[in-house]
């Protein structure tokens, strides 16, 4: 049933990098679990990073069923409660002055929004953002990714200086920070944002005072500083925003994945109340931009979030889960550590001991070995898999997904390891 499914799909998509043709297909969610047409179980330790309350959260669902029965629609021109209610929740959680919202129906679209909304603030179109980092796929948030992306694309947005991202070995924060003092000095027009996660989605965590400086060079220079939380907010990382881990508090934030409780497609921009100096203009015209629907589940997931402390949950598991892997990498060779914060961690694999380098080839084998164990993950970076859980993750299956973890790292480290396969990530 599996592969007649994957393979219909891949008759009926277009075809494109990690999505389709897909790996597998799926009947059902719920909690930490996902199970294919086939009856397959995994622990989901990736969930497009949506899955911060788990799948299907009960309470999720039941809110949606109630709106749907009552006001599943709002046009644009109208307002409605739970829009509303969800907006001053997020402003609720707003560490810096006075803000305002605006939604959207994706993380792409909010970043856009959080663009325009700098444009209008500063008079200036420029921006700064890091070399390798993703923000999305719209023309205006896909070329914040690369400074030279595939030439088949056309011109993107022109004005986009990139830095070298801190990540990078050796001198990345002192290298980042040179080639954004030589962007503001450089730029014609002005540079109007600097735009980038302030701890990357790939789980690298910036050095003390590097965002603090970003934010002293933005000051200086007129330029607003935009953080991109898509995958990392709300108490992913155990703090409500992940910026509260840096000690730099952004003109503008963009919210988004799992916003919607995993189960409904909204994101946010959340920025100064100062900025709100172009009514006439058309910022984040969408048609849902104020869906009761998609609302409702944001709201209802910020309250699980806070009622369930769930934040200080990822605190608490964040330090518990990296203690474990370093016992577990001082038993097992393959591996080398963790990183990140709270759960948006990824396990560092040491390639050699594999007999293998890194690069793509070795994640795979990687990916392959915990599907075939029950853990779906993906890649991050050249020798890393993630290691995603929801925040609602309990003590037991936390320790289920360490038994598969240790046996699928056994099985990388064997040299008899068969390659990455169709068979090994089971579509036989």
């Amino acid at each position: 049933m599996t592969k007649n499914l994957v393979d219909r799909d891949a008759a009926a998509f277009f075809h494109q990098k990690g999505s389709s043709p897909c790996i597998s297909a799926l009947r059902a969610a719920e909690g930490i679990w996902l199970e294919d047409v086939d009856g397959r179980r995994f622990i989901d330790l990736h969930g497009n990073t949506v899955h911060h309350i788990g799948h299907r959260h009960p309470e999720v669902v039941a809110a949606v069923k109630r709106q749907l029965e009552m006001l599943p629609f709002s046009p644009r021109r109208f307002t409605n409660e739970p829009a509303v209610a969800l907006a001053e929740k997020l402003l609720s959680r707003w560490p810096g002055p006075p803000a305002k919202v605006l939604f959207a129906t994706g993380g792409s679209d909010a970043i856009e929004i959080s663009l325009k909304l700098a444009r209008v603030a500063t008079g200036r179109h420029e921006t700064i953002s890091l070399e390798g980092c993703y923000h999305g796929h719209g023309f205006g948030a896909f070329g914040l990714s690369e400074a030279r992306p595939d030439t088949r694309l056309g011109p993107l947005l022109p004005g986009r200086w990139h830095a070298t991202p801190y990540w990078v070995p050796d001198r990345g924060p002192e290298l980042m920070l040179e080639d954004m003092r030589r962007a503001f000095a450089q730029s014609d027009g002005g540079i109007g944002a600097v735009i980038a996660e302030p701890i990357r989605s790939n789980c690298q965590v910036p050095p003390a005072g590097l965002w603090q400086e970003v934010r002293r060079l933005c000051d200086q220079h007129g330029a607003l500083l935009i953080f991109d939380e898509i995958p990392s907010g709300l108490g992913k990382t155990g703090r409500f925003f992940a910026f509260e881990h840096v000690g730099a508090v952004p003109d503008a934030v963009v919210l988004g994945k799992g916003l919607g409780g995993g189960i409904l497609p909204i994101a946010a921009v959340i920025a100064d109340a100062r900025f709100n100096v172009a009514p006439e203009l058309d910022l984040g015209h969408y048609t849902h931009e104020k869906n009761p629907l998609t609302a409702l589940a944001a709201l209802t997931t910020i309250e699980i979030i806070e009622r369930d402390g769930l934040v200080e949950r990822a605190a608490e598991l964040g330090t518990r889960i990296i203690e474990r892997i370093d016992e577990l990498a001082r038993q097992t060779p393959s591996i080398i550590g963790v990183r990140g914060r709270g759960l948006l961690l990824a396990v560092e694999f040491d390639p050699a001991v594999c007999e293998m380098t890194a690069g793509p080839e070795f994640t795979a084998r990687l990916v392959s070995a915990c599907m075939a164990e029950g853990l779906s993950t993906t890649g991050k970076g050249d020798s890393s898999i993630g290691l995603s859980l929801p925040m609602t993750v309990t003590d037991a299956e936390l320790d289920l997904a360490f038994e598969k973890l240790e046996r699928a790292a056994g099985v990388v480290q064997s040299t008899s390891a068969a390659p990455a396969s169709e068979t090994s990530i089971g579509l036989a």
